[in-house]
């Protein structure tokens, strides 16, 4: 999958940085910011993809970095809290047999853009559509003003195909980002897993902590997320896996203030590899979440703790056997 970056009106390579030509070429795109690449948008992908094989056309994803609310709104740092990370996202993408993943570089110039202008300037002009899928409740331009009725009214004008997909429903309720946050928020990791499609992620640099873990017999790899605004679920412990050099191993995963060992503590995560011995600092692991074992809970001693994290440990244990 090649990943290339529009910001003004340049193109520049993902990877190098270096400015690219890009050739329009008759293509079947998708548009979205995808965060989360839930279930509904697989949906919306897959029939983007399908679309290109039987016609030969390049399938294209067009995505925003950074997330559009983060720019558009003011006030707290983190506008919105995302549930992939850009890094996490093209990961996904490369999954799926994307052809090019078209990534913009969303500011406030490019959000004055008119849907019109957006779908000429870029989707005909620059990408060669042939084919637009979005999904049903999309909405592009300036103010989200571009509808799938304005999608189509434009496709007859630039000579493209439209297709709108429904919505996707589990356990009876359509599944969205915003859905799927408040899963994580209240800790219903199992139930956001089946409307993500996959297990949720956090990914991070693992640094150097107070070794309190070490102490206590449960060494941890401390995380520090690679985006400020990345989605934390509900504090407690966690069973996860991470893959270190090729091998799946079990993770008894913490994310929280720790109120038996500290006062007012600041949120960590920290990833506790059952079985690991090595060296991880300055490398990113990527966790991903499997289920809640318990909520965070202050301890009457460190002894107590420690019996309570040995009971941890072995469920999570059970989610790789």
């Amino acid at each position: 999958m090649r990943v290339v970056v529009l910001q003004g009106d340049t193109v520049h390579d993902a990877d190098t940085g270096q400015v690219v030509p890009l050739k329009p070429e008759p293509s079947a795109i998708t548009i979205g910011s995808f965060d989360g690449l839930h279930v509904g948008h697989r949906k919306i992908i897959g029939s983007m993809i399908d679309k290109a094989r039987q016609d030969s056309l390049r399938s294209v994803v067009v995505t925003f970095d950074p997330h559009p609310r983060l720019v558009l709104e003011r006030g707290l740092e983190c506008q919105v809290e995302l549930l992939t990370t850009f890094d996490e996202k093209v990961a996904h993408f490369r999954t799926m047999q994307v052809d090019l993943l078209f990534v913009i570089r969303f500011d406030r110039e490019f959000s004055r853009k008119s849907s019109a202008d957006f779908i000429r300037d870029v989707l005909v002009r620059m990408l060669g559509a042939r084919q637009v899928t979005v999904g049903y409740d999309h909405g592009f331009g300036s103010d989200r003003s571009g509808s799938g009725k304005t999608l189509r009214q434009l496709g007859e004008e630039h000579g493209f195909g439209v297709e709108v997909v429904g919505e996707v429903i589990v356990d009876g309720s359509p599944v969205s980002s915003t859905r799927v946050r408040h899963l994580l928020v209240e800790g219903r990791i199992r139930e956001a897993n089946v409307c993500l499609g996959s297990p949720y992620i956090i990914s991070g640099y693992v640094v150097k902590g107070n070794k309190l873990g070490r102490q206590l017999g449960f060494p941890t790899a401390n995380i520090e997320l690679t985006d400020r605004c990345k989605q934390l679920p509900a504090h407690g412990v966690y069973a996860a896996r991470v893959t270190i050099g090729g091998r799946d191993w079990p993770v008894m995963m913490n994310i929280g203030r720790r109120p038996t060992v500290e006062k007012d503590g600041s949120v960590t995560v920290e990833a506790h590899i059952v079985g690991f011995s090595g060296e991880l600092y300055g490398t990113v692991l990527v966790l991903q979440l499997l289920d809640f074992i318990r909520p965070e809970q202050r301890f009457n001693s460190i002894d107590e703790l420690k019996a309570q994290l040995l009971v941890d440990q072995k469920k999570a244990e059970l989610y790789l056997k």
